[in-house]
């Protein structure tokens, strides 16, 4: 997916906002930041997915005021806060597991797509936990009744991360495909960007501890995958499944790597139109490669 025109608004926000955050109490930099940031949008390629703009305004905050993870905090405080509502989670996929018509599957990925709602590059003001306490079928069947075909024992299963706080779900997720007997890895961001998950994150939820996890090399907050690692991308390739989590990985892959299963919030009026799907749903669907002609209703899993 390209960068739009109506990108431009958000982008604008976002340097206002990291900029506060980097720097409360220096107004000058403030102005500094965003006047430097608006040049250099205008001379930005906006064929390239917005994940990849992205990363040059991270790259302008820490030239500017030498801030290498502006939401350190901030993750550290969503894995905390995800964690201590694990237990009751847990206890919620065991009930859902002994209903003769059970699917803890599907609840995990419910669970796993409504973390994608902590987003620090959005700002929506959901209450996600309330989602997570009234969890709801949104899952399209049809997607998720080819994603279970495809996940056999013995399936590797490449899951592309997302965000702290959402990395702490997506270990409910890993669980139950390990106990379809798949073969799971995990990956992160290789730098820290906006509040996206990296390595450090992964080790201190216990992501290590549960499955392999590798980084991906990207300093995006999508999967850009000229921003990946060749040794990377022969994981992409070698993987029997590509599950990639958040919005900023769909807009990365849609349109490049076909295929892939996407689940997300949508959060953004430009992805809601490109997916078909309302915005604020939840999303679970499949990339199509540059030659394909009618996308929408395929990727939604209709028809």
């Amino acid at each position: 997916m390209n960068t739009a025109l109506e990108c431009m608004p958000c982008f604008m926000k976002m340097a206002l906002r990291d900029a506060r955050l980097a720097c409360p109490d220096d107004e000058a930099m403030h102005q500094e930041i965003v006047m430097a940031w608006g040049r250099m949008l205008g001379d930005l390629d906006l064929s390239v997915p917005p994940p990849d703009i992205a990363r040059h305004l991270t790259d302008l905050i820490r030239s500017k005021t030498g801030c290498e993870d502006l939401y350190r905090e901030d993750k550290l405080e969503a894995n905390a806060r995800v964690q201590e509502l694990l237990p009751g989670l847990k206890v919620m996929l065991e009930t859902e597991r002994i209903k003769p018509d059970g699917d803890p599957l599907a609840l995990s990925l419910e669970l796993a797509i409504i973390g994608n709602y902590i987003d620090r590059g959005v700002d929506l003001g959901v209450d996600w936990e309330a989602e997570l306490e009234n969890v709801s079928d949104s899952v399209p069947t049809s997607t998720l009744d080819e994603f279970k075909s495809l996940a056999k024992p013995g399936s590797h299963i490449l899951i592309l991360g997302d965000n702290t706080g959402e990395i702490v779900l997506d270990m409910l997720l890993v669980e139950e495909l390990q106990r379809q007997q798949c073969v799971v890895t995990y990956a992160v961001r290789s730098k820290p960007v906006i509040n996206d998950a990296t390595m450090e994150d992964a080790i201190a939820v216990g992501m290590t501890a549960l499955c392999e996890v590798v980084e991906s090399g990207v300093d995006t907050p999508g999967t850009v995958l000229s921003r990946c690692t060749p040794e990377f991308l022969k994981r992409m390739e070698a993987a029997d499944i590509i599950l990639s989590k958040g919005q900023g990985n769909f807009e990365s892959l849609e349109g490049v790597w076909p295929g892939v299963f996407c689940a997300f919030k949508v959060k953004c009026k430009r992805v809601a139109e490109d997916a078909g799907l309302p915005f604020g749903s939840s999303a679970f669907l499949r990339t199509f490669g540059p030659d394909s002609n009618d996308n929408n209703s395929m990727k939604r899993g209709e028809g």
